[in-house]
């Protein structure tokens, strides 16, 4: 999705819907509630990179879990601060999840504080996908990536820090998706552990 603000600023957005076509139309018509004068393009990171002209890019996932809210303030923090990128985070004022149970909660937060104390990765939510970046700088990060899934987003940031991008934060609610499965298993969880290895022995 695409839109211009301000100084004719054009923001897209990319939204992965691999078998997520039950949350589709909602998630747009959010979009659509929050930013006014949008129009759609673009589906997933690489591929939709390729069809998204605006010179802010937002990254959401596509299950409902990041709301459209939030998107305002995103763009607000990023004309405030000059930020290359603004992230949305969980852990830390304001912030937080809903829909998950005590032991999901506890993995992930001993993932974040694991990976926060390893790879001081300069952002407090590093395995969250909901954020705004200049496309310029989205395009450097991407090319600078080999990992995939809940890593990639780790990856991300931990690059970021290390080119000394400017990085801003906005508190959001993560909530656990309306419709569909959850992509966490163990699989995902070994493969994160293997990721971390990789960062803290790579960057």
């Amino acid at each position: 999705m695409e839109a211009s603000a301000g100084r004719k600023r054009a923001y897209s957005i990319i939204v992965p819907t691999y078998n997520e076509r039950l949350n589709v139309a909602l998630i747009v018509y959010l979009i659509f509630k929050h930013l006014p004068n949008w129009k759609p393009s673009g589906t997933a990171y690489l591929h939709g990179l390729k069809y998204a002209s605006g010179e802010f890019v937002v990254i959401m996932d596509g299950d409902l879990s990041h709301h459209p809210k939030y998107l305002p303030g995103f763009i607000r923090k990023q004309k405030e601060t000059g930020a290359d990128i603004v992230t949305g985070t969980r852990y830390v004022k304001n912030g937080g999840v809903h829909g998950w149970n005590l032991m999901r909660k506890l993995t992930s937060r001993g993932a974040n504080v694991l990976a926060q104390t390893l790879l001081q990765p300069g952002a407090s939510d590093l395995t969250g996908s909901f954020r705004l970046y200049k496309r310029d700088i989205l395009e450097d990060l991407i090319s600078s990536c080999v990992s995939k899934g809940y890593v990639f987003q780790m990856e991300m940031i931990v690059r970021a820090t290390r080119k000394s991008y400017h990085i801003e934060e906005v508190p959001i609610t993560f909530v656990d998706r309306v419709f569909g499965t959850s992509k966490l298993g163990g699989s995902e969880i070994v493969g994160y552990l293997k990721g971390l290895v990789y960062l803290l022995l790579t960057t």
